[in-house]
């Protein structure tokens, strides 16, 4: 790692406050272009044209909205090194986002995700602890990070309540219902207490079988595993609950503001997708509150 990666890592961690899943994918974008570019050419001091070049050779085989991450990524760096001087110019400033089309999410009906929830083996130790985690998934419409990341200390349930750190390490609290808490609880007393815990994950909520804490690629394995026993040819995963969670709430009357505090997102726009899913559900409210509706 060059030293303007190694200071601009710094500054995403330190005064930026970003997710580490964020700096990751950051340096990762930062490491195809130096790839791309040879050793011959360091990336801090690239110009225009080779940034064109290589927007257009990972044309071939990236998503235009990938390719728009990495162009992202690609002008933070850059300004950064502006604000130290290194350089004067950002070679990206000039150069347009790939044209891109919004796909809506994949959402599951609430009975495709009772059927999964039947599927798993409640007699078993990992049974028990995936129902919870599902449970808590839909129920509170998390991240997947978010939940592996759940502690012990973040669980007010005497309040109805869990705290979450969400992206950037910002904090909400969101509502947990009394099925997802009585999940919880199970897995506590039945199963959690039952494991060698590792030092280090004696706070962490969801362990696997060893005591440690789960990653976020063995939820996906779980999710991917029910949706092949369940027969459904979606192409799911954790985040599809928390679409889904979304979009039950907005089905069932939940206005966008709270969907979005739910979600924890900072811009509205974010959360405006939802929208588009439930379009019935928008002309039956015209139809219903406005005053011209019955002329």
């Amino acid at each position: 790692m060059s030293d303007t990666i190694a200071q601009y890592a710094y500054y995403l961690r330190l005064e930026r406050g970003v997710a580490e899943n964020t700096l990751v994918n950051y340096l990762y974008d930062l490491e195809k272009l130096q790839h791309f570019l040879g050793s011959n050419c360091k990336i801090a001091y690239a110009q225009e044209h080779d940034i064109r070049s290589f927007i257009h050779f990972i044309a071939d085989f990236l998503a235009p909205s990938t390719q728009a991450r990495i162009l992202s990524a690609l002008n933070h760096y850059y300004n950064f090194l502006i604000l130290q001087q290194t350089i004067d110019q950002n070679p990206v400033a000039f150069i347009e986002l790939p044209k891109q089309s919004r796909k809506l999410p994949v959402v599951l009906t609430v009975d495709e995700i009772d059927l999964l929830q039947s599927l798993i083996k409640k007699d078993t130790h990992e049974g028990v602890r995936n129902d919870a985690i599902i449970e808590v998934l839909y129920s509170c419409g998390l991240r997947v990070s978010e939940v592996v990341h759940l502690k012990l200390s973040d669980l007010f349930f005497d309040e109805g309540y869990i705290k979450v750190l969400g992206k950037g390490d910002k904090q909400r609290f969101v509502p947990i219902t009394q099925s997802a808490m009585k999940k919880v609880l199970f897995y506590l007393n039945e199963i959690r207490f039952q494991l060698k815990i590792k030092k280090e994950a004696e706070d962490i909520l969801f362990l696997n079988r060893r005591g440690g804490q789960l990653t976020r690629a063995m939820i996906f394995t779980i999710l991917k595993n029910l949706s092949k026993m369940a027969g459904l040819n979606k192409n799911i995963s954790p985040h599809t609950l928390r679409h889904s969670f979304a979009t039950h709430l907005l089905e069932n009357g939940a206005d966008l503001r709270s969907i979005q505090m739910l979600l924890g997102h900072e811009s509205i726009t974010t959360t405006e997708i939802y929208l588009h899913l439930d379009r019935n559900k928008l002309k039956e409210e015209i139809e219903k509150f406005h005053p011209w509706s019955n002329k």
